[in-house]
């Protein structure tokens, strides 16, 4: 067994929360003082705690045995509305007991894999549960989507199996791409068209999508949002989150400087998830 570690500033531990969320080999501790964590990842091959490695920085070593204590339990499984459960679990025959416990509805497997989550955090389940809504609203018509930071690509694999037509799936990191298509494949959605991708250096088709997904740190919302607002079709449908609730405001203040606003605010814990769309169209439903 290998620990990835590293030390960062107190004021980042919901970034390092967000980033490996679900990972039940993730460990966060504050040192003494209270202005600095101690993040650290216990890997079971050193080309995944090296990889983590070249992404972040930090350190690598090897662990005695008697340092390994048994893992944290894996995540409970998700239900999403009366849709889906979201599960980390692999081996068929857990995964068979646990479609037999929940027969309508369809299992999606995000097992913890390079650092990244299960896709179980409250901005991406929240996410999930007002996609469903959205796609009971497009129910038999033609919509397409855009999944913008989509880490494990939980929500492109959702807007498939909720009906989506042309699907788009980006990520900045490589390690997200690999990891994504990896959980495409397991889900059987091969037909995700995926990229690795900045989306503040993203030019979106002219046409625009018909449903945005951007689950993304508010930093970057604010920086992506003139993007955003291209990338969404007319009376199109606009779902965000990795919102901190204390950066909410100067993160929706930016984006109706973008021409977009939000009708559903979804407070969890300490993030917000929304869903709206362009101004005009919302003003326009209102009249």
């Amino acid at each position: 067994m290998f620990v990835w570690s590293k030390l960062s500033a107190s004021k980042w531990m919901d970034a390092w929360e967000e980033r490996f969320s679900g990972n039940p080999n993730l460990v966060i501790e504050m040192v003494k003082g209270g202005k600095s964590i101690r993040i650290r990842l216990f890997c079971a091959t050193l080309m995944e705690a090296e990889a983590v490695a070249t992404q972040f920085g930090g350190s690598v070593r090897k662990m005695a045995n008697a340092e390994w204590n048994k893992p944290v339990a894996a995540p409970r499984p998700v239900k999403v509305r009366d849709v889906f459960v979201l599960t980390a679990e692999k081996r068929p025959t857990e995964l068979a007991a646990l479609k037999k416990a929940n027969p309508k509805r369809e299992i999606i497997v995000i097992p913890p894999e390079m650092a990244f989550g299960t896709g179980d955090h409250a901005t991406t389940s929240t996410c999930l549960r007002l996609l469903v809504d959205v796609a009971r609203s497009r129910k038999e018509t033609h919509w397409t989507v855009a999944d913008l930071g989509t880490g494990t690509g939980v929500l492109a694999i959702a807007a498939k199996k909720l009906g989506a037509g042309e699907t788009f799936a980006c990520d900045y990191d490589p390690l997200a791409v690999a990891v994504a298509m990896r959980n495409i494949e397991r889900n059987g959605n091969p037909d995700i068209l995926m990229q690795e991708q900045d989306v503040l250096r993203w030019k979106p088709r002219k046409k625009g999508y018909d449903v945005v997904l951007a689950n993304l740190f508010s930093t970057i919302l604010i920086e992506a949002w003139p993007v955003i607002a291209k990338s969404l079709a007319p009376g199109g449908d606009l779902i965000v989150s990795g919102i901190l609730a204390t950066q909410a405001w100067d993160v929706f203040k930016a984006a109706a400087a973008n021409g977009l606003g939000f009708t559903k605010v979804v407070k969890k814990g300490k993030w917000v998830t929304a869903h709206g769309g362009h101004l005009t169209d919302l003003i326009a439903q209102e009249s």
